[in-house]
Parts: C-alpha cells; structure tokens; sequence
C-alpha cells in the first residue's frame, strides 16, 4: 500500500490531474502527469473503471500491482508530480508481474519529466 502522502484521495484533484495533465500512452494504460513545480511529495491515483473488468476481484488485483510498483521505486521517482493512472481494457488479461514490469518501465524512463 501507497504511504498517504502518496496518494490523490479526492475526486475533484483526481479531475484536475486528468483536465490539466499531459497524457503518455502505453499498451495497457495511459497516465495523466502534472508537474506541481514544488518538493511535496508525489502523489498518485489509479483509475480503474467497472468497464475493465466487471468483478471487483480483478479491479482491485490491477491497482494492488499498480501500487506495489510505486511503492518499490517512490525512492527514486522526482517528487512534485501527480499522476493518474488510467488503465486500459487490455490489462485485464494481464498478469501482475507484466503489469508492474510495465509500469516500471513507464516510471523509470522518465518520459514525463520533459
């Protein structure tokens, strides 16, 4: 589980990350960064709609594979970013550990920092 002060709680910040963010694509999710241009520390959403995956059960394993990932590697992501993860129908299918290598890869290229 993501430390508190990681996490994008309230729905009206959530809606602002995903209006104002610039959106990076990948196979199975997108992600909407915004760069608070400050040192408190990143924040984090995952958006993982009924759409997906009509059982909870595979809604919750994807956000749990999500989170594992940030929170291996909230040592070396910048702080004062937001991101919302959004993820795609394709992960569905997906199994946790090609779900956290993805997602790795997306936070440790560092595409958003541009």
């Amino acid at each position: 589980m993501i430390a508190k002060e990681n996490r994008l709680k309230k729905r009206k910040e959530i809606e602002e990350v995903k209006r104002k963010g610039k959106l990076f694509q990948s196979e199975n999710f997108g992600v909407s960064v915004i760069n608070r241009n400050n040192d408190n520390p990143t924040r984090f959403a995952f958006v993982i709609s009924s759409k997906i995956s009509g059982l909870a059960v595979n809604r919750n394993r994807i956000r749990r594979a999500c989170a594992e990932t940030i929170r291996r590697n909230l040592k070396i992501i910048p702080r004062g970013y937001d991101f919302v993860f959004l993820a795609k129908k394709s992960l569905a299918n997906k199994m946790v550990d090609e779900i956290i290598k993805e997602t790795e890869t997306f936070l440790l290229k560092g595409d958003f920092k541009s």
